[in-house]
């Protein structure tokens, strides 16, 4: 096996706890509608969302016609409710900082869209060397190219890189890009799994 060299992070439910039942309850209660009527119709448009096929404004105005309700008027209202789902993870973002102190090159690979990108780069995060979002790519894990795209952005071969999601689906799709991938549960278990890989940890 060849030297790890890079170590890829996704945003949501490993560097942070799992911001959509929040954002979903924040997004439900501005639209005065229950939590399992707004679900679905709010997960119909995301995937366009995520991939920046559609506006925010156009995310909004799907819904807001779909429910029969009037669109929240604030100027971002991803924004707003993805803020208040946002709860930061110290111990794995530490963990990214002191890999990239000790020479991985390190990036962060999400599904997500712009609003929330806006959000990312206002927490000055510095510990990551190269920033992949689904939204600016157009294109979302798992399809093989959004792999690729953040391997060659490292400077990395995919035998060199290794991957952390916690869905099983974006895992395997990293797994047939040729990429090590481990699935997180937490960070006991991820600090385990990059030491079976060789990875020198502090």
């Amino acid at each position: 096996m060849e030297e790890i060299k890079s170590v890829i992070f996704d945003w949501g439910g490993v560097l942070i706890e799992d911001p959509r039942p929040g954002l979903l309850r924040f997004c439900a209660d501005a639209f005065g509608t229950p939590l399992d009527e707004y679900t679905p119709i709010h997960d119909s448009f995301l995937d366009k969302f995520h991939v920046g096929a559609i506006s925010e404004h156009e995310f909004w105005l799907c819904i807001s016609t779909e429910l029969g309700r009037p669109m929240p008027e604030i100027r971002s209202f991803w924004y707003e409710a993805f803020r208040a789902a946002y709860v930061p993870k110290k111990e794995v973002f530490s963990l990214a900082s002191s890999l990239h102190d000790n020479g991985y090159k390190t990036a962060l690979l999400s599904n997500t869209e712009l609003p929330a990108v806006g959000f990312f780069h206002e927490q000055n995060y510095n510990m990551f060397d190269v920033l992949v979002f689904s939204c600016v790519e157009r294109i979302a894990k798992p399809q093989r190219q959004i792999y690729e795209i953040t391997i060659n952005r490292l400077g990395s071969k995919a035998q060199q890189t290794v991957f952390i999601d916690d869905r099983l689906v974006h895992v395997k799709g990293a797994k047939e890009a040729g990429l090590h991938a481990i699935l997180f549960e937490n960070i006991n278990q991820l600090k385990n799994e990059l030491k079976k890989l060789g990875i020198v940890l502090n």
